[in-house]
């Protein structure tokens, strides 16, 4: 059984110029859409759920539940679109169908000049973690795909949470697991969802525009990119923790 943590949110929140704020000392990525390309294929299988159930889905409803669990997706579908079934039923049948189709699929590849930037994150001795709305067993099955498990030993859920996105819960358990404050951490997030959770987290929160991931309002942000090449661009101007960096040079 999954243990809910509680934690306590803070009104703290972190706007303007990065440079100007306290030193970062953590980054915390969202997974689907940020880490992976995996939007695209979650419409599908969603869609495909939904027709099991007697519904249809459209891109559109698809891309307001980007960032949410899977729990309040289907507590959200049932009461819109009037459905008989308990929560329970919807999704024990949609788990199964995501865990099918990702372990069949063949595609699934880290997003393009990630392993670059986490690469310079490990050498400069900056922790990492994943925060994803996305089932456990779903976080490491697209971590063993990708390999993309070796950077990630702090991995955090949305059933691990009280609250999921757009609450601050998942960000502010998964800054406690790294042992750093809130307020010194960056997110990286594709949906409005997301950041919204991370705004109210406190921490900075760089808006990722991903495609895949449909028109998300991410002016909440407090900087955009469009791709990873953007962020390797403006690394240098991140005022990482000088402690940090001083020791991955010794």
């Amino acid at each position: 059984m999954t243990s809910i943590h509680h934690v306590t949110p803070t009104n703290n929140e972190c706007t303007g110029d990065l440079s100007a704020s306290v030193p970062v000392k953590a980054v915390i990525f969202d997974m689907d859409g940020v880490l992976v390309d995996s939007e695209p294929i979650y419409f599908e299988i969603e869609r495909s759920s939904f027709a099991h159930f007697g519904a249809s889905m459209t891109e559109e409803e698809h891309h307001t539940y980007v960032g949410v669990t899977l729990e309040s997706m289907w507590r959200q579908v049932l009461d819109r679109h009037q459905l008989t079934n308990t929560v329970e039923e919807a999704l024990s049948y949609h788990r199964k169908n995501v865990m099918q189709t990702m372990i069949a699929h063949e595609g699934l590849v880290a997003i393009d000049g990630l392993e670059r930037w986490l690469d310079w994150l490990k050498e400069k001795g900056i922790p990492v973690a994943v925060a994803s709305s996305s089932p456990r067993a779903l976080i490491d099955l697209i971590m063993e795909k990708t390999g993309l498990g070796r950077y990630f030993d702090i991995r955090i859920t949305g059933e691990e949470v009280l609250q999921g996105k757009p609450a601050p819960d998942i960000f502010l358990y998964a800054a406690e697991q790294l042992g750093i404050a809130p307020a010194h951490c960056i997110v990286i997030e594709d949906s409005q969802n997301g950041v919204q959770a991370a705004k109210s987290a406190g921490m900075y929160c760089i808006g990722f525009h991903n495609p895949g991931s449909g028109r998300q309002d991410l002016s909440r942000a407090d900087r955009w990119i469009l791709s990873y090449d953007d962020l390797w661009a403006i690394k240098e101007n991140l005022p990482f923790d000088e402690q940090l960096l001083a020791k991955s040079k010794s």
